[in-house]
């Protein structure tokens, strides 16, 4: 089963995911909210819209925007909606 593990701790597990360019994307009922916390960066991706951000802290460790999401994604995006992915640190194992 897919994980998302960072600073030691399993912050997301799902067997749906889905992977886009490399990126799993998690269920968004997957990821473990108390080690979530909104963030104000967005970016935007130019065929799947404006993605929005979570920092994660972890037993007093913070990383900064380490998952986004697309709060509304574009047609040819909508198999990610509603799912969550990682980047800077946090590892996917399969």
């Amino acid at each position: 089963m897919p994980k998302a593990i960072w600073n030691g701790q399993v912050i997301a597990e799902s067997n749906d995911t889905v992977v886009i360019e490399g990126n799993h994307y998690f269920p968004a009922d997957s990821i473990k909210k108390e080690f979530y916390k909104d963030s104000d960066m967005m970016s935007v991706c130019p065929w799947k819209g404006k993605a929005s951000y979570y920092s994660l802290e972890v037993d007093g460790k913070e990383n900064k925007d380490a998952a986004w999401y697309y709060p509304e994604v574009s047609e040819l995006a909508k198999g990610i909606k509603g799912r969550v992915a990682f980047w800077k640190g946090v590892e996917v194992q399969d």
